[in-house]
């Protein structure tokens, strides 16, 4: 049995199959990891170029599209290795990239989860944006990362090396135990894809079992390879997700107020659609607000679980502020600059 497997989940990626995998397994060292592709039903020929160049890979194939999350959820329950790593078919390796997520699980019991910092593909002097060195969330809700906020993706100059504890590691490359992702229950698959991973951290942090961001770790994530950030598609799974995500894991006494000030950001969002002719896009945000309130009823037991589950009062990674007030009135722009004030912030050593 490996004690890691690298899992790829591959829906109709040929071309990112070719561009990727080879550097991925020549890169992926220790002898007990091994690289596995789950495949989400494609139609292409991903299947075959990958039986035909690479057959000491494990194939898991499915005869549908599950999605990201409950193809990650089919896969996971077919291999037996101690940890796992979810790595996007976008993600380009460097050698031995693999072993300090490894090392620092092997070292540190009670941290379930780790992410490397993911940089830029196509800038590779920068961080990418969806996971950086590491996420974070806001009081409302809203995730920034350890190099990005918001729009403002920083340059990596070495500012963010030491590993820390985080609210959330990226989908990206996320290395997680097995075990820890089996007890709370894995990504929620209703989710399809986005913010599926903020949610499974929230989960893990709450139940005292620690994420971090180990930058000894670096990969190059292309991103936007299914989706494009301006996609309605995207906009309507992130809008629709993250509300979820919140009236899963609130807790009662913050429930109320952070959905209602939610709700105001969220209509002055839509007003900025609007007022820009994005009338798609703005059509996205209508409907997942209707498909929210469509869905919350049958989130009530899971809700109740989470809370009853959880052990941590004071997550690590959030920011008590608004990062939305942040980055637009105070001109915060950088990770680095918003915690002038230690209560800002709560971050619990692992």
């Amino acid at each position: 049995m490996a004690k890691t497997s690298v899992i790829i989940l591959n829906w109709n990626g040929e071309k990112l199959l070719r561009q990727f995998l080879p550097a991925v397994i020549a890169h992926t060292q220790g002898e007990s990891s091994r690289v596995v592709v789950a495949d989400n039903g494609s139609t292409d020929a991903s299947v075959a170029y990958v039986q035909t160049h690479f057959p000491e890979v494990d194939l898991i194939l499915f005869d549908q599209n599950h999605g990201f999350a409950e193809g990650y959820n089919k896969a996971i329950q077919q291999v037996d290795s101690e940890y796992i790593i979810l790595l996007n078919s976008d993600v380009e390796t460097i050698p031995g990239w693999n072993l300090p997520l490894i090392s620092y699980l092997d070292n540190h019991p009670a941290v379930a989860a780790v992410q490397p910092t993911i940089r830029s593909y196509h800038q590779r002097t920068h961080f990418e944006y969806a996971g950086a060195s590491g996420g974070f969330i806001d009081k409302y809700g809203y995730p920034f990362c350890r190099g990005r906020i918001l729009e403002t993706v920083e340059e990596d100059r070495g500012q963010y090396m030491d590993a820390v504890p985080v609210f959330w590691a990226s989908g990206a490359c996320l290395c997680i135990r097995r075990s820890d992702y089996v007890t709370v229950g894995g990504l929620d698959g209703r989710f399809f894809a986005h913010m599926e991973e903020i949610d499974l951290c929230w989960r893990l942090n709450a139940r005292g079992r620690g994420v971090v961001s180990v930058p000894s770790s670096q990969v190059y994530h292309m991103g936007g390879a299914s989706l494009g950030k301006d996609n309605p598609r995207k906009l309507y799974l992130n809008f629709r997700n993250n509300l979820l995500m919140l009236y899963k894991n609130l807790p009662e006494k913050r429930l109320f107020l952070t959905c209602a000030i939610r709700i105001l950001f969220d209509l002055l969002a839509l007003l900025h659609l609007l007022i820009q002719g994005k009338v798609k896009s703005s059509r996205a945000v209508v409907e997942a607000y209707r498909d929210f309130w469509k869905m919350r009823p049958s989130y009530r037991d899971m809700r109740r679980e989470n809370l009853h589950l959880a052990t941590v009062g004071d997550l690590p990674g959030l920011y008590r502020r608004s990062i939305l007030l942040a980055y637009y009135l105070r001109k915060r722009r950088t990770y680095s600059s918003l915690f002038h004030n230690r209560k800002d912030v709560i971050r619990n050593e692992n």
